[in-house]
């Protein structure tokens, strides 16, 4: 998706021609990039502010009146405020309202994430109809205990609405199928496409398969919906037996966490 800066409407709009073509298509779930509501390049905190909403909110409330009459769910970056803190958010809103929230825990320096508090909630996993659905933002797929926080919690889809820039042509082409098969889910990264304030984006948007196989992905520069299915159970299903008796994975019960210590040790 191509972000208009600091013009919610024309964003909103947008995002409603393609979440109508998106169930056209058979989708139940959509997702649109980071800050997708009104764009990402502010230069300080009081410019942000003024395009920050609630949730619920304004916005969040149109986008679940569409939901009610598709049928349909919907995640999508914008920035949430609260009374005196302004966070880089992803919202999850279906037919019944806002189904979760997420708070980017990870900020770069970089765009509006200058200015805005590190999300102060755990990562969460969300019902979407019979999936379990995982949200971070960006620069949090960088760290992969992210993900895999989400995949313990018993997400099977995560999602990662993100702004890469030029520089992550790399972490677009590789992040997204090493989550995918570590963790033996469904990923999905929605990047953005063209211009804000001459900052270019790079799109290449994903849709990665439990086993790493890209299911569905887009060029550097092209508006495109990405659809893929998603086989549930087989996300479940951690154990993975290659030949019986004789090599069998299980990335779950593999582990051994007492080794991990330093992970969660501060500097």
């Amino acid at each position: 998706m191509d972000v208009a800066f600091a013009d919610p409407q024309a964003n909103r709009d947008r995002m409603e021609r393609w979440i109508k073509e998106a169930a056209g298509a058979g989708a139940a779930l959509v997702v649109f990039p980071e800050c997708a509501l009104c764009g990402y390049c502010f230069e300080s905190l009081q410019e942000a502010w003024q395009w920050a909403e609630p949730i619920p909110g304004p916005s969040t409330e149109k986008i679940v009146e569409l939901c009610r009459r598709i049928g349909i769910h919907v995640a999508f970056g914008m920035l949430e405020r609260t009374e005196s803190q302004l966070f880089n958010a992803c919202a999850l809103v279906g037919p019944d309202g806002v189904v979760g929230v997420y708070r980017k825990i990870h900020l770069p320096y970089l765009g509006v994430d200058r200015f805005a508090t590190p999300g102060d909630r755990p990562f969460g996993v969300f019902r979407v109809g019979p999936a379990r659905v995982g949200m971070h933002i960006c620069y949090d797929g960088s760290f992969p205990e992210s993900a895999r926080v989400m995949a313990l919690a018993g997400a099977e889809v995560v999602l990662l609405p993100t702004n890469w820039p030029p520089g992550a042509e790399n972490t677009a082409k590789y992040l997204p199928n090493a989550r995918a098969l570590e963790n033996h889910v469904y990923f999905a990264a929605v990047n953005r496409v063209g211009e804000e304030r001459g900052f270019r984006f790079i799109g290449r948007s994903r849709i990665v398969d439990p086993t790493g196989e890209t299911l569905a992905e887009a060029g550097d520069s092209e508006e495109k919906l990405l659809v893929a299915e998603a086989n549930l159970e087989f996300a479940r299903t951690k154990r993975i037996v290659r030949v019986p008796g004789k090599h069998i994975i299980d990335r779950f019960a593999d582990r051994r966490p007492e080794m991990y210590r330093p992970i969660v040790e501060s500097n």
